[in-house]
């Protein structure tokens, strides 16, 4: 099961024994999943869930807290959508529930965010505020990059609502909107983890650190080996840039150098792939590298002077062209 269906079955179990919880929750998911519409000049508050533990658990908290029936229709898979779909309705009492949960003001007009209270509450309040919303158009992607828990909101009123009720549960949200689409975004690994555990989704939160910690681990596995990789393939360019030098520092020289720095640059040149370190152990008695790389830079130095004043390509005139700067 991917992650958001893991998260959103666990949240849609919470039982809650506080009416403003409650309250809140249900207020929001109407808001995000639904609306209100006109059936033969009544009132229609209508939400539109994927799943059918949440109708359900809608239709029920509809009726506990505000003594209103609720019909459930299944809305059958049709073009782009590929599941069927459970469409809440309440008609009878309609206005008065729209007015009850805030989607209707005094004046009968919608509103376009979210009721002030619902904002403004407890931190139990604003934790089921955010836990309506992912209920209702939430998702959340693995770690990662990319990692990110989202909620696609009504409008921008209401996404500006739901980075309020963040802000207040001290998470960082932020809302974008993208081809005419309202959403509200929880980029950081930490903060993505900490809404999570504040809706509830305790086992979500574990999921979801422990694919975090994979992820990390897996990470940083890969920048070790690539580490690793560019370090040898820096020797390696160093290599072939050396003998490449040394073997133009030797034909420049035409013989002429002295012993200590010729036998230094045939050293390079007999055994290529080693280090200067290695180098340094060839040589009897042992010479540290810093005494290898002395004498060959001393050659190449003595070989690029005589090149120069002869009038002749110095000792970079043998370097592949396709060697890295």
């Amino acid at each position: 099961m991917a992650l958001t269906a893991e998260v959103k079955e666990e949240l849609g179990a919470i039982q809650s024994g506080k009416t403003t919880v409650r309250a809140a929750e249900l207020a929001t998911i109407l808001r995000f999943s639904g609306g209100l519409h006109v059936i033969s000049g009544r009132i229609a508050v209508e939400s539109e869930v994927e799943s059918e533990q949440l109708a359900k658990r809608i239709r029920k908290d509809i009726a506990e807290l505000y003594g209103v029936r609720a019909e459930i229709t299944i809305v059958s898979a049709s073009g782009v959508r590929r599941t069927s779909h459970y469409l809440v309705r309440v008609l009878d009492g309609g206005e008065t529930l729209a007015r009850q949960t805030g989607l209707l003001d005094a004046r009968r007009r919608p509103i376009r965010g979210l009721p002030n209270r619902l904002t403004t509450g407890s931190r139990e309040d604003l934790a089921a505020v955010w836990r309506g919303a992912f209920l209702a158009s939430g998702s959340l992607t693995d770690p990662g990059r990319s990692a990110v828990l989202e909620v696609t909101c009504p409008g921008n009123e209401a996404a500006m609502a739901l980075v309020g009720a963040a802000g207040r549960l001290r998470i960082a949200a932020k809302a974008r909107e993208v081809r005419g689409i309202h959403r509200v975004v929880v980029r950081d690994g930490e903060a993505i983890g900490a809404m999570l555990e504040l809706m509830g989704a305790t086992k979500g939160v574990a999921a979801w650190n422990e694919l975090r910690q994979r992820r990390e681990v897996r990470a940083t596995a890969n920048r070790l080996v690539n580490f690793d990789d560019a370090n040898l393939r820096r020797s390696a360019q160093a290599a072939v840039a050396a003998c490449a030098r040394v073997e133009r520092a030797l034909e420049i020289l035409d013989g002429d150098v002295p012993e200590h720095l010729r036998y230094a640059g045939e050293l390079r040149l007999r055994f290529r792939d080693s280090s200067l370190d290695e180098l340094g152990h060839h040589v009897d008695p042992p010479m540290t590298k810093d005494a290898v790389a002395g004498r060959i830079r001393r050659l190449l130095a003595m070989a690029d002077k005589r090149a120069s004043d002869l009038g002749l390509p110095g000792t970079d005139a043998n370097l592949p062209p396709d060697l890295d700067e």
